[in-house]
């Protein structure tokens, strides 16, 4: 945090914090120091250090971690003290400063309630003749520092994963001490990054899209914690407000666009925890597990299989985050890649098979800053990176496909993600999850030159997304039901971004050969007649003729504060309002964002980002309160969907607003009607 001033008037500064940094619960005792380190030259440090008087480790109270010292520093110029908040914040009001004195009474959080305070000076009454202002600032930085970070199930049984920076730094103190002295590095480096983020945002949506992804990309990096080593990083992330679990991987899948927009590794680095605990045997069933841990930060998994039943769900969430990861690995120049950032840096290859395909081992300095990723993938090296990624677990992917062949096409009664609306058989719009999880299965296994199984895959998923359309769209051919059985139904088919995501809408197209990824194999025909990918009437895997249909529809059932999620309800979930919108025409699509913005701008909160509220009356919460969720990552999907298949996946979105899928599908209907009699129809 810094403060800047500027005038031609003295002025004095106050800031302080007090223990509930530490814990959730109030009536904790804390106890606290104070410390000065030099940082080389004739600069040093001042830092307060606050933590519970008994900590306890990996426990939370009210979703705020309860082990771990706070960290609040600043430079040694200024003044300090600790003591009762009603004592010392009335006597700098009055007398503009500190007594650089420590209180060593230790007490509970609200006990005559401690506090611990800097202040600062600045003389700004200038004598010179100028007029210009005199100008000046002082940095403060606030660090929660926790080793362990979090408790894993690993390979080698339950772990106390070590917080990634102990690789690098042998102490609090030097990790401190780099923390403030490279605090404009950084900021120069995350000024970069926002600045491009709302360069593209604005491209892609408007004004208002600029200011929710920029407070989105805050939101979902606050879920997440590093861990592990260079060798083999790990990041992971709690699902924050529902109900704490640990690495869920349906709160993963609607978080993964910021993910690809900004930085794929991490993404792959969340999966890790997931495919390392799978592979070591620790989870039973042969699906995909729901989460690593029923509450963060205790990733002890689920040995005997009970986790949340939504086997279709994960298999389908985690196939569909895997060839993403493939995809945004594989492209010929930077300008191709899936993130801005992703060419920057060394292309060096790491072989060796004990370390993770995405290590850390070789950091880099460029322009000035050590500590730089090498590039993610590219080049040969993108190919390599993604065989080597998924040789390691492909018994893993083929295993969570063969279920989805099993169960996806005709899903039973289970949960999907949005389990808040309770569970339901023969959903269509998870069953287009878990039928476009297979045809990604095909990509997968074209990277490591696996013939047979892509043909197999691809055979299966082009069957079942034929029958899909017949069982999942209305009678009248304008919209995807809610369920299979339910008629008059209709649903937000939000699972349609993954087949522009993977650039199977491609398939069929001028596009296709033009964006690169992992299909390296030619197309086999189905195994019945019907669906044919190269068929100019249904383009694409998934039928443009689809897409058309609920573009439309969305424009019919838009209400006040947002598009609902079904017909079951009036709420909506934002992460996947903006999937949806994604993959509809440019005027849909920009009314859609504009409802989420009136809903911003209109209803009053005092609470963090919610993915879930009401679309009419007063946008309220519909019961479930979620706040803070990674989830809401899924904002990004505009933004990562301009930089799929080598930047050609908008394009090929265009149909959408050239009215000429419209034309073929009221040709087709035609064609329909004059071969059936009036009964049939």
């Amino acid at each position: 945090m810094t403060v800047h001033v500027a005038g031609g008037f003295d002025v004095d500064i106050y800031v302080d914090i007090n223990g509930q940094w530490v814990s959730g619960d109030r009536a904790s005792q804390i106890v606290w120091d104070f410390d000065q380190q030099q940082l080389g030259g004739d600069k040093a440090l001042k830092t307060w250090k606050i933590r519970r008087d008994t900590e306890l480790l990996f426990s939370e109270i009210r979703d705020q971690a309860e082990w771990g010292t706070l960290h609040f520093s600043a430079p040694s110029d200024v003044r300090h003290e600790s003591g009762t908040s009603g004592l010392i914040r009335p006597r700098f009001a009055r007398t503009g400063t500190l007594q650089n004195a420590i209180d060593e009474d230790f007490r509970g959080i609200m006990e005559e309630e401690p506090v611990f305070a800097f202040a600062k000076s600045f003389s700004l009454n200038s004598s010179s003749a100028s007029f210009a202002p005199s100008i000046d600032s002082v940095m403060f930085t606030i660090a929660h520092i926790q080793d362990p970070v979090v408790q894993f199930a690993a390979e080698r049984g339950l772990t106390f994963m070590r917080p990634l920076w102990a690789s690098w730094f042998s102490s609090v103190e030097s990790l401190l001490a780099f923390h403030y002295l490279d605090f404009h590095k950084a900021a120069t480096l995350a000024s970069n990054y926002s600045t491009q983020l709302a360069e593209d945002a604005y491209a892609s949506g408007a004004d208002d899209y600029v200011d929710i992804v920029a407070l989105t990309a805050r939101q979902v990096m606050g879920a997440t914690s590093f861990a592990g080593t260079p060798d083999s990083p790990i990041l992971f992330l709690k699902e924050i407000s529902s109900n704490g679990n640990s690495q869920t991987i349906d709160i993963i899948f609607p978080a993964s666009p910021f993910f690809l927009y900004t930085n794929p590794r991490w993404l792959a680095y969340l999966l890790e925890p997931i495919i390392e605990h799978t592979l070591s045997g620790q989870y039973p069933n042969k699906y995909a597990l729901h989460d690593l841990g029923a509450h963060f930060p205790n990733m002890t998994g689920h040995p005997d299989g009970r986790d949340e039943y939504m086997p279709v769900e994960e298999c389908g969430n985690i196939l569909i985050m895997g060839l993403a990861i493939v995809n945004s690995l594989i492209y010929d120049t930077g300008v191709a890649a899936g993130s801005h950032w992703a060419s920057l840096g060394s292309q060096s290859f790491d072989a060796d098979p004990t370390t993770s395909a995405f290590s850390l081992n070789d950091l880099e300095e460029r322009e000035g800053v050590f500590g730089l990723d090498d590039s993610w993938g590219g080049s040969t090296k993108g190919l390599k990176q993604a065989q080597k990624w998924v040789t390691r677990s492909y018994r893993l992917w083929k295993q969570w496909t063969g279920y989805l062949v099993e169960f996806s096409l005709e899903p039973e009664h289970q949960l999907s993600t949005d389990d808040f609306a309770g569970p339901l058989q023969l959903q269509t719009n998870l069953a287009l999850k878990g039928i476009i999880g297979i045809k990604a299965m095909e990509g997968i296994a074209n990277v490591v030159d696996n013939k047979g199984d892509a043909k197999n895959f691809k055979n299966i998923s082009e069957t079942y997304v034929s029958k899909w359309e017949e069982f999942g769209i209305s009678r009248d051919g304008s919209h995807a039901k809610l369920a299979y059985d339910w008629y008059g139904s209709w649903t937000t088919l939000y699972n349609l971004y993954a087949d522009a995501l993977l650039c199977f809408h491609l398939e069929g197209t001028s596009l296709s050969s033009s964006a690169k990824t992992a299909e390296r194999h030619n197309h086999q025909k189905p195994l019945e007649p019907g669906h044919n990918t190269l068929d100019s009437n249904s383009t694409g895997f998934v039928p443009h003729h689809v897409y058309k249909l609920q573009s439309d529809w969305y424009y019919a059932v838009r209400q006040r504060y947002g598009l609902p999620l079904d017909s079951r309800h009036l709420y909506t979930k934002t992460d996947w309002e903006f999937f949806a919108a994604a993959v509809t025409s440019k005027s849909v699509r920009s009314e859609i964002l504009e409802s989420v913005a009136k809903w911003l701008n209109e209803t009053s909160t005092d609470r963090p980002f919610t993915d879930l509220h009401e679309t009419e009356g007063d946008g309220g919460f519909p019961g479930p309160h979620f706040l803070a969720r990674p989830v809401i990552g899924g904002h990004f999907a505009f933004l990562t969907l301009g930089k799929a298949c080598g930047g050609k996946a908008m394009e090929g979105l265009a149909f959408l607003d050239d009215g000429s899928e419209l034309k073929n599908t009221d040709r087709r209907d035609q064609e329909v009607g004059f071969g059936l009699g009036a009964g049939e129809l």
